[in-house]
């Protein structure tokens, strides 16, 4: 554990693992706590907090649940505080939209902006190395056509997390991430045994072939019309035809 996080005892009359979480939230984000150290053990939390044995290992749940730390069954040692992860936020956006507090033409509308967006920087910013990494992802999706949906949708999140670095933008790549696996996460199984998912797997190719092209030709605009218009016509079909009008709305003025 670093020497630099000390914890304060705890008092009612905000619930007490409340107040423990937020302080070693609050050590997490000042970097006192870095991933791969370890939190005191439980022992040693009890005191150091003033808080019940319960308290503790509620806030350690809790703290588990937003995927912060993890702990490990026998383990003596404390809980290890783990490096970010989008997980635990594409969890809560495919909540969002199973509850019906956002739609699914309100998510994937989202992901076509963050996608043109992301695709305009880096046909602006795009180093030598990270075209030619685009590149070697479009050659696995190709290949990756023949084995099917699985193996062609990793090549596919590669390409996008090139281009989001390229974009030089982190929440960038961070939105991108969350919105597409919840994206997935909600209608994969249909992608991959829809009867025309080796034509739709072609043509999503074809797009990405011309995305990159624009990038390579530093063609922002283009690069962010194709990205667009490619995710429209990938998803366009699993969005009631009443509620299109958002994902219309950024492609209407565009060329097919």
């Amino acid at each position: 554990m670093s020497d630099g996080a000390q914890f304060r005892q705890v008092s009612p009359p905000v619930r007490l693992y409340q107040r423990i979480v937020e302080q070693i939230e609050e050590a997490i984000a000042r970097g006192d706590l870095k991933p791969g150290q370890r939190l005191p053990s439980e022992r040693e939390l009890v005191t150091q907090f003033g808080a019940s044995r319960p308290t503790v290992r509620e806030a350690l749940r809790v703290l588990e649940s937003n995927g912060l730390v993890r702990s490990r069954q026998g383990d003596p040692n404390g809980p290890e505080i783990l490096a970010f992860s989008s997980a635990g936020l594409t969890k809560e956006m495919t909540r969002l939209v199973q509850f019906d507090n956002v739609s699914m033409a309100e998510l994937i509308s989202f992901r076509m902006i963050l996608d043109g967006s992301a695709s305009l920087l880096a046909a602006r910013l795009r180093s030598e190395e990270e075209l030619s990494a685009m590149e070697r992802t479009l050659a696995v999706m190709s290949d990756a056509i023949e084995e099917g949906y699985e193996e062609f949708s990793k090549a596919d999140v590669a390409f996008h997390e090139v281009v989001a670095q390229a974009s030089r933008n982190s929440l960038i790549e961070v939105c991108n991430l969350v919105v597409r696996g919840a994206v997935l996460s909600l209608i994969s199984d249909k992608l991959a045994h829809a009867a025309h998912s080796t034509a739709l797997m072609r043509e999503s190719l074809h797009h990405h072939r011309e995305v990159l092209e624009a990038i390579r030709a530093q063609d922002g605009p283009a690069a962010a019309r194709i990205s667009r218009r490619d995710l429209y016509d990938y998803y366009v079909g699993y969005v009631p035809e009443n509620e299109q009008g958002p994902l219309l709305a950024l492609v209407d003025d565009e060329e097919p």
